[in-house]
């Protein structure tokens, strides 16, 4: 959560209708340089003076309803601070797809219906109670 000072400060740097929007879905107020979107949509921003240490990178989702399985690996790894560069600028990420990757990046499915269900090839050792119920005469 942020200081008084600070949402002032970000209020009056990204004004009334992008601090409603940070509001409804970060749930905090920043200002920060815009770095670059991915192929999603998704906008990645940075602040390296006046946000938090380890709090100075942030993405703004496109889709509202939003997961984070939705950031690509080399974004992923940019966010997590696992290297300084973001991927527009970082010539490793910038080779392009290799052989060995998949060509498009899959979200987390878990909590959909497109979800992985296992299934069992094994016959059951127990079984469910059936009443069998005899007709009255």
């Amino acid at each position: 959560m942020s200081t008084i000072m600070r949402t002032l400060r970000n209020l009056r740097k990204i004004g009334f209708k992008e601090y409603a929007h940070q509001m409804q879905y970060i749930g905090d107020t920043k200002a920060g340089t815009y770095i670059a979107s991915d192929k999603y949509g998704n906008k990645y921003y940075e602040n390296l003076e006046q946000e938090l240490p380890l709090r100075t990178r942030w993405v703004d989702y496109k889709q509202k309803e939003y997961d984070p399985a939705q950031i690509e690996p080399g974004w992923h790894a940019w966010m997590s601070y696992m290297v300084d560069k973001p991927p527009t600028e970082d010539a490793v990420l910038k080779t392009g797809q290799r052989k060995w990757e998949i060509p498009e990046h899959r979200p987390n499915l878990t909590m959909t219906r497109a979800a992985y269900k296992p299934y069992s090839t094994v016959k059951p050792k127990l079984h469910a109670w059936v009443p069998e119920a005899k007709p009255r005469s």
